[in-house]
């Protein structure tokens, strides 16, 4: 017995062995394939690579070398290890959305609601079990901890929009390439650090903007670059409301729920939890969140639907006009000398306003092009032309139901969203009930769009390949400046001028000095890249 013990001891320290010699093969293959020079140590397996590798003892053997999923084969060059910063909901939607992509793995996870994360990891659990693959989700409470990882290729940040920028640039500095949910930034400060960050690293970034990589928005672009409709002259864009201050009542924060790391540098004394900003969850009995954080729809913590949908439409807009990676360089609000709706004129002469795109429909959001030769409107799901025979009959779908009288002006219907927004934030029971079936819609259309997206495969196809994504991170920092701009204009009540060569207001000092150029964060934070912008 003694000796069958030291025999099954020695051929566990050789198993180990192996595998470790395994671990390093499939390293340096992986490393030529993706480039991975800044973060790979010179000094062999660490103490703690070392101990993941004991760890996993002979189990591990089964996906070190390669692994199998569906019956297929991978590779370790081929393989790619994510980690998920932020578990709400978006997040779930998103990793529906990665588990088909072919080779991927998720490794770890993150979030200052210790719930949700067990709730993440239960969910993949069920993920790794359906696809043959080792039962594994480590938890973190701190990001930072995730991203010391070096089995992790790729992070997505999916936290609340004030936690993108640090997270994405450290990311970027412990060698992750990275996926990050729109809009790019709460600033604009935040979104030109972000760029630079990728840029010097030499990461892979994809913005969340998935209708990137849908067909009929792919086609709508084709067509007003191809001049089906001559030249564009204006763009109706519907996104809806900007944000409100925030008014929501003081509640106690509860014991799963880390509120001073959710606030991160986030420095305006009027902000304090209530739970509509940090929707609760229940394992058991189970329940979901039951709206979208509404940290979104509130001045100190969000840009509204500006940038939440903006994040899309606005973003569509710029690449159908070959404006990626630029802006408009003057943003006139609602109200300044008797204007209907923020719009924004480029230096062509282009005019992009947030206003409705159907004509019997003021709160369907969509985009219609309006050139010389006619029109185009293009929504989820729905794609039309004045032209005829040049939209493809599998892409033309079905056009929004009619809601409203065609004589509405924008103005009034921005005014009502907006009272109906304030309503349901002051406490007013029927507004909030309509106000949350409303986001509940919206929310499940966006999430079936999302999943069905095939914007999370070309992400991981770039992490692979190293060219650049659909939505790099360039494109999503000049429609997270648009974004800003719409609101800062909007709330200095004038108009406001912008160099997006420069990234410069001028001789602006209202602009330069609004939170949404850039603010300064609470201690000890502080936001890398930033001082050539400051």
């Amino acid at each position: 017995m003694q000796k069958k013990h030291k025999i099954n001891h020695i051929l566990k320290n050789i198993s180990i062995f192996v595998a470790i010699i395994i671990y390093k093969i499939g390293n340096i293959k992986k490393s030529k394939t993706m480039k991975k020079n800044e973060i790979e140590t010179k000094k062999g397996v660490s103490r703690r690579e070392f101990l993941s590798l004991s760890a996993l003892g002979l189990a591990g053997l089964t996906i070190l070398p390669s692994w199998t999923m569906q019956g297929v084969r991978i590779a370790p060059s081929d393989r790619v290890v994510m980690g998920f910063i932020g578990l709400g909901r978006q997040a779930l939607s998103d990793f529906r959305g990665f588990g088909g992509a072919a080779g991927l793995q998720v490794a770890a996870c993150c979030d200052v609601d210790s719930i949700k994360v067990t709730r993440f990891q239960n969910t993949v659990a069920a993920w790794q079990e359906q696809k043959g693959m080792n039962k594994r989700c480590d938890g973190y409470e701190n990001y930072e901890q995730l991203l010391e990882r070096k089995d992790i290729d790729a992070v997505e940040v999916v936290t609340p929009d004030h936690w993108h920028a640090l997270a994405t640039i450290h990311a970027c500095q412990a060698g992750k390439d990275v996926y990050c949910q729109k809009p790019l930034s709460y600033t604009i400060v935040e979104a030109l650090a972000m760029m630079d960050a990728a840029r010097e690293n030499k990461r892979v970034v994809q913005v969340g903007s998935q209708q990137r990589s849908s067909g009929e928005f792919q086609k709508a672009i084709e067509l007003v670059q191809n001049g089906t409709i001559g030249h564009v002259e204006r763009i109706h864009a519907r996104v809806g409301a900007p944000p409100t201050p925030y008014s929501l009542p003081e509640q106690p924060v509860p014991a799963n729920l880390n509120f001073n790391l959710w606030m991160g540098p986030l420095n305006d004394p009027k902000i304090h939890y209530n739970e509509d900003i940090c929707p609760p969850i229940s394992l058991n009995p189970v329940s979901n969140e039951r709206l979208w954080g509404a940290w979104r729809w509130y001045q100190e913590m969000g840009n509204g639907y500006t940038a939440d949908w903006g994040a899309h439409h606005f973003d569509i807009a710029q690449a159908a006009i070959g404006m990626d990676g630029s802006a408009p360089v003057e943003y006139i609000p609602i109200g300044y000398r008797g204007a209907t709706s923020n719009h924004m004129r480029y230096a062509n002469g282009i005019i992009l306003s947030e206003e409705p795109y159907l004509d019997d429909n003021d709160s369907a959001q969509g985009i219609k092009f309006f050139g010389t030769k006619g029109w185009i409107e293009v929504a989820r799901g729905y794609l039309a032309c004045s032209v005829p025979n040049v939209v493809p009959e599998n892409l033309a779908g079905r056009r929004p139901a009619a809601r409203n009288a065609a004589a509405q002006a924008p103005q009034a219907t921005q005014t009502q969203t907006q009272q109906r927004q304030t309503q349901a934030a002051t406490g007013n029971t029927a507004a909030q009930q309509s106000a949350q079936a409303e986001q509940q819609r919206a929310a499940t259309n966006a999430q079936q769009f999302e999943i069905s997206s095939p914007h999370m495969q070309n992400f991981i196809d770039c992490v692979r390949s190293r060219k650049k994504t659909i939505a790099p991170i360039e494109v999503g920092a000049s429609t997270a400046i648009l974004c800003c701009n719409v609101n800062i204009a909007l709330e200095l009540g004038r108009p406001v001028k912008w160099n997006p060569a420069t990234y410069s207001y001028g001789d602006d000092k209202d602009a330069r000095n609004h939170r949404l150029y850039n603010y300064q964060y609470r201690n000890p934070y502080s936001l890398p890249y930033s001082c050539s912008y400051i």
